[in-house]
């Protein structure tokens, strides 16, 4: 018992509710456009499971990945594995466990999804490495959390459609700005070990104006949701409590100022999944 604590706090579960509800929302909103009814209770037990596996799996394989980066780095020294808590076999056990639930719920799914397994795997892989050769990490990371709703979409539905992809480019947009914001704190340490990130290339106020430019485009894909579905009024009053929470999440960093980034980082971006949430089902269900 005292491992599993270790292994969830290591991989911030709680912090699941970031994407999670945008796998709720693509299940709920593929199978209304697709197939004119509800997901069934089967599918969201399903879809939560590989959600759990997913997610579980790649904060588990960056942590493995990024063990020396954490332990030479004094704000992630203690992370479990450089502070000895967990041995890299344990870590490793969780995650092929990790992978075998994706596995085993896709094929409790459909076939579509367990096709579509390759790609989440490599994206849920690869995106721990960009962060060594590119500053564009934080959209590689953005485009892995998106890879959530289409995975809801394609686990409710069996098909992939445009509007899909659009709900893609709000999630990946909205995921790249906030994780710049949390970037800010290491791009000191980032530039002087030679690690890639978009504070530590261009400094942190540009990076703060870049993690704006993100969120002007995620609240745009959002937008334009209400006008490629049947989405109406309900989702649109979401969409502008969303934009007004990302405002104020940009209001509480400047490049002077970085002591309440976990407070923009995690508060505000769990509120603004479960909004998301919230209004498109309450949309949809009046």
């Amino acid at each position: 018992m005292k491992k599993i604590k270790i292994i969830l706090e290591m991989i911030k579960f709680e912090h699941t509710v970031f994407a999670l509800p945008f796998a709720f929302l693509g299940a709920v909103l593929g199978s209304l456009l697709i197939e004119g009814n509800w997901p069934s209770i089967l599918e969201w037990v399903w879809i939560t499971l590989a959600m759990v596996g997913a997610r579980s799996a790649a904060m588990s394989l960056n942590r493995l990945i990024d063990a020396k980066i954490d332990a030479d780095n004094p704000r992630t020294e203690g992370r479990a594995i450089p502070a000895g808590l967990l041995s890299k076999l344990e870590t490793g056990m969780f995650i092929a466990g990790s992978f075998g639930l994706l596995l085993f719920s896709a094929y409790q799914l459909n076939m579509l999804a367990v096709y579509l397994l390759p790609i989440t795997v490599f994206f849920l892989v690869f995106y721990s490495y960009t962060k060594r050769f590119t500053w564009l990490c934080h959209v590689f990371l953005g485009m892995t959390i998106a890879i959530a709703p289409l995975g809801g979409w394609v686990g409710a539905t069996g098909t992939l459609t445009w509007e899909a992809f659009v709900l893609f480019l709000a999630v990946a947009f909205w995921t790249a700005g906030f994780d710049v914001i949390y970037a800010t704190q290491d791009a000191e340490y980032d530039k002087e070990v030679k690690l890639y990130s978009i504070p530590s290339h261009f400094g942190i106020e540009k990076a703060l104006l870049i993690a704006k430019g993100f969120h002007i485009i995620s609240f745009s894909a959002m937008l334009s949701l209400f006008f490629i579905t049947p989405l109406g009024w309900i989702f649109l009053i979401g969409i502008f409590i969303v934009g007004a929470i990302m405002v104020y999440e940009h209001s509480l960093v400047s490049p002077k100022d970085l002591s309440k980034v976990s407070v923009a980082f995690f508060t505000m971006n769990g509120i603004i999944s479960m909004v998301m949430l919230a209004f498109t089902i309450g949309d949809l269900l009046l």
